[in-house]
């Protein structure tokens, strides 16, 4: 299939007057004055035809996005909110947490926070996981689940997820449970494909859309374990969830504004296809590296990629500071220069920063921020 490239935005300037172009934090992403403006559009009743036409036309366009022919579930909360769902409905017992940043310790934590035991497996942050590391340690058994983070984005390292969910469906009683927050939307994943018994993401992150919503879609193994969950509570039980799917309703009032914007998203996505997403976020994930290796390099900036070639996310880059210095400097010094992108998280926070290189930027759009760091570290 030909891969298209999405142009430079044509609308760079919103109503409100803000320009377009500036923002590459790695969520919440900049999202395009036409995405935005729909939240404008009138409310709805929540159980009326309108809603039900709305609806089952977004599933169309998200199991495109999410690769699978399952319901993709709407969730109004945070991306955390389906991780709390996929330890409250997929967790029997005992977790395997595969840590290697932030996120995926905040995953383990959720799961020790719903009261179930959780293992966790780490290594070195901006390092992956070895699938057969974790066919060792599922070999010896007493694990019911495995959590995993696709995209971690505190340190811009991207999980062979394909290759993990294979070894654990080796083992007929685990599930994998995937975050995929900066992953879905700009790094492929194949839901069907890799078998995954459940994954999440968040709107405002490689989707480009206003935070308000999260998206979730599980696999037939995973509902069956959510029918005799105990403790899944109220607002996330997936049960719930795909009862009022199959009518194309949700459980409760949905944020409506951000299932508008979604709306015109997903044109967008369609139009450019999954494809040519997924090559134009390769391509600036490429020269975000190139950058870096020609800073150090070529201008004698003692600066590097955090996570190794071959397992970074197309999402984010995580950049690790010189020796003894601090990433904060660089934070503002993009601010004063008009630009926001990210600081360090967790426990590297202090000598890395990130660029957050996802959603409806491009290749051309991403020069302006990478000409304006080369100027920040070379004062």
């Amino acid at each position: 299939m030909e891969m298209k490239t999405a142009e430079a935005p044509k609308s760079t300037t919103a109503k409100s007057g803000k320009v377009w172009g500036k923002f590459f934090l790695p969520g919440p992403t900049e999202v395009l004055p036409e995405v935005l403006e729909a939240q404008l559009k009138p409310m709805i009743g929540h159980r009326g035809v309108g809603i039900k036409t709305l609806i089952e036309r977004l599933q169309v366009g998200l199991q495109d996005v999410f690769r699978t022919k399952q319901q993709v579930f709407l969730s109004t909360s945070s991306a955390t909110g389906l991780m709390e769902a996929a330890a409250r409905n997929g967790v029997q017992k005992k977790a395997l947490a595969l840590v290697n940043g932030a996120f995926s310790l905040r995953f383990a934590e959720i799961v020790e926070s719903c009261g179930f035991e959780c293992e966790r497996m780490e290594v070195e942050w901006g390092g992956v996981f070895d699938p057969q590391t974790l066919r060792d340690r599922l070999k010896k058994g007493g694990i019911d689940a495995v959590t995993v983070v696709h995209s971690e984005t505190s340190t811009g390292a991207l999980n062979p997820i394909g290759e993990i969910s294979k070894v654990v469906h080796e083992f007929d009683d685990v599930v994998i449970l995937v975050d995929s927050v900066t992953g879905i939307g700009g790094a492929p994943a194949l839901t069907d494909e890799w078998q995954l018994d459940f994954i999440l993401t968040g709107s405002q992150k490689a989707l480009a859309l206003p935070p308000g919503l999260s998206f979730g879609t599980p696999s037939e193994r995973l509902m069956q374990r959510s029918k005799t969950a105990k403790n899944k509570g109220v607002y996330f039980d997936l049960v719930t969830f795909a009862k009022n799917q199959k009518d194309f309703m949700t459980p409760t009032t949905p944020a409506l504004s951000v299932m508008y914007s979604l709306d015109v998203q997903l044109e967008r996505i369609k139009k450019e296809t999954m494809e040519g997403r997924w090559a134009r976020h390769a391509a600036m994930l490429k020269r975000c590296g190139e950058w870096v290796d020609s800073m150090r390099e070529d201008r004698g900036v003692g600066i590097s990629v955090l996570a190794p070639a071959g397992h970074r996310s197309p999402t984010v880059t995580t950049v690790k500071m010189p020796e003894g210095l601090p990433s904060a400097p660089v934070v503002a010094g993009m601010k004063e220069k008009g630009f926001v992108i990210g600081g360090g998280y967790g426990k590297i926070k202090d000598y890395t920063f990130r660029i957050g290189h996802m959603g409806d930027h491009t290749v051309a759009g991403q020069e302006a921020v990478l000409e304006a760091l080369s100027e920040v570290l070379t004062k």
